[in-house]
């Protein structure tokens, strides 16, 4: 342990050091309250033995302000407060200031090395538990992001869409920017699971993941939707530059050249996409902007596929 010893006395702390030194700690000493509070700020202390009277703070106000740090920022200081007075009442008040034990002055090494085994089994108690509590989030954080990730693709699933569509529409609501939804669809999917099996489905939807994840810029986001369709949200993007980005990716999909027989007249897989936008000044909520991608997919379909459409005309962009 790091022991840090705290007295105006240089008796007591040379006889308080030895001790330390014995049982095979490390000691640091102050001759004051304040550089105390300077090393306790400074230094990861485990132990602090502290005078109750000395220049600059006293020792009950040391355990206040060691008792009053946020716990995330520091480890469990074990706190020993030495006094001349014995009284109970004045050794219920140290205790009451953050004290976790006392010794009274002069000091015994008998009694420091009996108090200095007892702070080191809880110091050791309480690094556990500040270890078993760290995992435990490590855990948590894991597990939520386990919920909110699709096991196939990596991509978001529908529980982390609906939580980053709230955000993005609340902060373009605030700041009056647009935003683009696409709703992709592998063509003929089912077609396609039929004729190749579903394994060689689930690389086909892998591979497509891939993809989207690749293409997307800093401010978009990709989300598997389910089953073979996927979501994009094009943040501060207007209309003309969603359709550009979903453009591009209907070509690196074709450039994987994946064999789909039953996908006419294209012989390989292909995706359809339709695209809504959100405009600054209108009340139109999140989900009415993703029934309008979804409708203009439907739009896309309609037209034969492998192509962009919006709900804004039925002209299918190329």
């Amino acid at each position: 342990m790091r022991v840090l010893v705290a007295d105006d006395e240089a008796t007591t702390r040379l006889v308080v050091k030895a001790v330390v030194q014995k049982l095979g700690h490390e000691c640091l000493v102050a001759n004051d309250g304040d550089r105390a509070w300077v090393l306790l700020q400074t230094t990861p202390i485990d132990v602090l033995i502290t005078d109750w009277m000395m220049p600059g703070l006293d020792g009950p106000e040391l355990c206040r302000r060691v008792r009053g740090r946020p716990s995330d920022a520091y480890a469990y200081t074990y706190t020993i407060l030495a006094t001349v007075m014995s009284d109970r009442a004045d050794i219920l008040a140290g205790m009451e200031a953050g004290a976790d034990d006392y010794l009274i002055k002069p000091l015994d090494p008998f009694d420091v090395q009996t108090r200095l085994i007892a702070a080191e089994r809880v110091t050791e108690l309480h690094t556990e538990i500040a270890d078993y509590r760290l995992q435990l989030e490590r855990l948590n954080g894991d597990l939520a992001e386990q919920a909110r990730t699709d096991p196939l693709t990596q991509l978001g699933n529908r529980l982390r869409l609906r939580e980053d569509l709230q955000i993005v529409h609340a902060r373009a609501q605030r700041h009056a920017r647009p935003y683009s939804i696409a709703m992709c669809d592998l063509d003929h999917f089912k077609a396609y699971n039929d004729t190749y099996g579903h394994p060689q489905g689930d690389q086909a939807l892998q591979h497509v993941a891939a993809v989207l994840a690749a293409d997307q810029r800093a401010d978009d986001t990709a989300y598997r939707y389910g089953g073979e369709e996927f979501i994009i949200i094009y943040a501060d993007e207007h209309l003309p530059g969603a359709a550009a980005a979903a453009n591009h990716l209907l070509r690196t999909i074709e450039a994987l050249a994946i064999p789909h027989t039953r996908n006419d007249p294209h012989g390989i897989l292909t995706i359809s996409v339709g695209i809504a936008t959100y405009e600054p000044g209108n009340d139109q909520s999140a989900a009415t902007i993703l029934e309008q991608a979804d409708q203009a997919l439907y739009t896309a379909k309609q037209h034969g596929r492998n192509q962009i459409a919006t709900p804004h005309d039925a002209n299918v962009t190329h």
